[in-house]
């Protein structure tokens, strides 16, 4: 069993009450308090919420690409991997439903804050797009596919802005078969033998 260091605890009780409760409203104190660590040895890791959030995007920036790159291998065509990332609003929908789109929350209030990081937290959209743009291309989508791209990620962030303001898991269900249809839409289809 791999043994999670002090710091790295830090910044995933971090990035959890960022999540749930918002940057802003997140102090040192409360997580210390996840973490079970006095304020003196926090500081040790962390001198600033600022460096927190730094180490916050940085994982999830690592997370991200980690799921991009098992969606690529996983993935037999370009329109399966584009599928993976539409079920990912089901795949989270409980968290969606309470908290909204991590990226999308985070981005969101940083630009409310006109906080320094929050082009930081925008590059996990840009990371997204980029890949979902190579999809879109690779399915012959040429000069379109960063359009795509935009529109798909656009769709899934409204998608779950709704969910968490009407709380209805049908209307997900629905919205996520819509985009799988779109998908289709746009597949060419498989070649004649």
């Amino acid at each position: 069993m791999t043994r999670v260091s002090k710091r790295d605890q830090i910044v995933e009780a971090a990035d959890d009450l960022f999540y749930r409760q918002g940057f802003d409203h997140t102090s040192f104190a409360d997580i210390a308090g996840v973490v079970r660590i006095s304020r003196g040895n926090f500081y040790h890791h962390f001198k600033t919420k600022d460096d927190i959030l730094d180490a916050v995007i940085a994982a999830r920036l690592a997370n991200t690409r980690a799921m991009l790159a098992d969606w690529q291998v996983q993935g037999d065509s370009p329109a399966a991997r584009v599928g993976a990332f539409i079920d990912i609003l089901l795949t989270n929908r409980d968290k969606i439903e309470r908290h909204g789109c991590p990226v999308g929350t985070l981005a969101t209030e940083l630009a409310k804050l006109n906080h320094g990081a929050q082009a930081d937290a925008a590059a996990i959209f840009t990371l997204f797009r980029t890949w979902l743009r190579r999809q879109f291309d690779q399915m012959g989508q040429g000069a379109r596919a960063d359009d795509l791209a935009l529109h798909l990620l656009a769709r899934s962030q409204g998608i779950a802005t709704l969910m968490t303001a009407y709380r209805d898991p049908d209307f997900l269900c629905r919205e996520r078969d819509a985009l799988h249809d779109w998908l289709d839409g746009l597949a060419p289809p498989p070649p004649h033998h």
